[in-house]
């Protein structure tokens, strides 16, 4: 007799193959599903997202905008940087924020030494709607957030009609 005869799960078993985790239909599916779009992009030039290293070393703050009856207001999120690494311009009805992040930390101890250097760029463009006063836009940069304050021209704060929406 053998002792595995005696084990209760094995009663209905007979000479089962064991079915490796490869040979799964499931994973055979994603492999081949993988494979397929590795095929389809591998024919594009993807050179205008730019290359990884120019993606890994640039980053994209937040940027908030809104609207009073005065002025807009754009906020941008920049932790970590002086005003001296950014560049703010107008034309053409486009307001640009460009700017350079670089952080190096160094942690000197008695039993070792680390240094760590972050760099990153960034450029966004906001395009701007018509009646902005472009003579008396302003900057300013606090605690890591920049505020541009872009006022209306006097045409551009009339009241706006409103109009009612009937029920059908």
């Amino acid at each position: 007799m053998n002792i595995k005869s005696l084990v209760p799960w094995n009663w209905g078993r007979k000479n089962i193959p064991i079915r490796r985790e490869e040979d799964h239909p499931v994973y055979s599916l994603q492999r081949t599903v993988n494979r397929v779009f590795d095929n389809f992009f591998e024919g594009f030039s993807l050179s205008s997202f730019g290359s990884l290293e120019d993606r890994m070393r640039s980053f994209t703050p937040r940027v908030d905008i809104s609207e009073s009856d005065k002025e807009f207001q754009v906020t941008a999120e920049l932790p970590g940087m002086d005003e001296k690494n950014l560049d703010i311009s107008l034309a053409n009805s486009v307001l640009t924020l460009k700017g350079e992040k670089k952080e190096e930390k160094e942690d000197k101890r008695k039993d070792y030494y680390r240094m760590e250097r972050s760099y990153g760029m960034f450029r966004r463009t906001i395009p701007l709607p018509e009646g902005v006063d472009l003579e008396k836009v302003e900057a300013s940069f606090r605690e890591g957030v920049l505020t541009v304050t872009l006022p209306k021209m006097v045409e551009a704060q009339k009241e706006r009609k409103r109009i009612p929406i009937k029920a059908a």
